[in-house]
């Protein structure tokens, strides 16, 4: 089997980080967010992933090639020199996709994390007989977000409906299609919309299907949403794999810590962080709710949360750093600094409190 996965462009939601590396290779949980997905797609037998991207694809290949081996799949690239939307690119990479089994194949959105439930998809895919699947999520609050209302029962979707001002249903599209290659004569190579276009027409022919996703969903694009993604995720494993969490009288719910990072004396840990590998925490740091990256040093009795902090960044002693700050790579705040809210471009040095919001360059 063959996957897809839309990387798309710039990432600019997630600066700094991805003023470093593309928005895929940015770290969730101790490692790149793309390889979660690619990793999954392995387990269910995909033998080939397609990224489908349009900026710098030798960034994405030379660090995958390491992961290639690996884990033994090939990864190429199809790369759009114009923005294709979320359709186009099908078209772009059609002859990396098909091949002569004429097997289903997969297309995800990179910026989606989830229990990714590959191997239920593909049954229900068989079961139904039908041109494509989507997979569904229910959301609270579905008017943000394009709503697909579909038969209980059996799946079949009847339609979408774009932010609906009404309420029509809470299940909306989880970015994680398997679709049959009858699909890609539908599209043509031009920028299109999956969802706008191409889903509606196999919907109104009666050839779709949606399954709603078992488990959590989130889509990590954003700061706030990072945040929230790694709580869920952590949730997950604790309920799947809990031995790979941290114990000990230092640690309070979930956290990740990489076997790696050195933490001192009478520090507090947690709910829901994640410590990058050679990372280190000094004596009597508060860590909650915060991602900390590969080689960062976080020196005694600073506090940090709600938070994300960049590779090799350095936080000073009795810091207190909080409220969706986040810092890109190589960011040194100094001793007994306030950061409330700052967003830091990388290979600064933070010698004053930022006390509200707002970018540093």
């Amino acid at each position: 089997m063959k996957a897809l996965i839309l990387v798309g462009g710039f990432g600019t939601r997630l600066r700094p980080l991805t003023l470093s590396v593309p928005k895929p290779l940015v770290d969730f949980a101790n490692k790149p967010m793309i390889l979660h997905q690619i990793e999954a797609l392995k387990a269910v037998g995909v033998t080939e992933v397609v990224l489908a991207i349009n900026y710098q694809p030798e960034v994405m290949l030379n660090f995958l090639k390491e992961f290639e081996a690996k884990l033994g799949i090939t990864i190429t690239c199809s790369q759009e020199t114009e923005p294709l939307g979320t359709a186009g690119p099908l078209a772009l990479a059609r002859d990396k996709l098909l091949d002569e089994s004429g097997e289903p194949f997969f297309v995800l959105n990179s910026d989606v994390i989830s229990e990714y439930p590959f191997k239920e998809i593909i049954e229900f895919h068989k079961a139904h007989g039908g041109e494509a699947s989507i997979m569904v999520t229910k959301v609270d609050e579905p008017s943000k977000y394009g709503v697909v209302v579909m038969e209980e029962s059996t799946g079949q979707v009847d339609k979408f409906v774009e932010k609906p001002k009404l309420f029509v249903g809470n299940k909306i599209n989880a970015g994680i299609y398997l679709l049959n290659p009858s699909v890609l004569d539908r599209i043509e190579l031009r920028p299109t919309s999956i969802e706008k276009e191409v889903f509606p027409k196999i919907a109104a022919e009666k050839k779709l299907y949606a399954m709603v996703l078992p488990g959590f969903w989130m889509d990590i694009g954003q700061p706030r949403d990072y945040i929230t993604g790694l709580r869920l995720y952590l949730d997950s494993l604790r309920k799947k794999a809990s031995t790979k969490l941290a114990t000990g009288s230092h640690i309070v719910g979930n956290v990740l810590v990489h076997e790696t990072a050195k933490i001192g004396e009478g520090c507090l840990i947690g709910p829901d962080v994640a410590i990058g590998p050679g990372c280190v925490v000094e004596s009597g740091v508060r860590l909650s709710r915060c991602t900390v990256m590969r080689g960062v040093r976080i020196k005694k009795h600073a506090c940090i949360s709600s938070s994300i902090i960049g590779w090799h960044s350095t936080v000073g002693q009795w810091a207190r750093v909080e409220n969706m700050t986040i810092l890109g790579e190589d960011v040194h705040v100094c001793d007994e600094i306030y950061s409330n809210g700052g967003v830091v471009l990388p290979h600064k040095e933070i010698k004053s409190s930022i006390l509200k919001p707002e970018i540093v360059m």
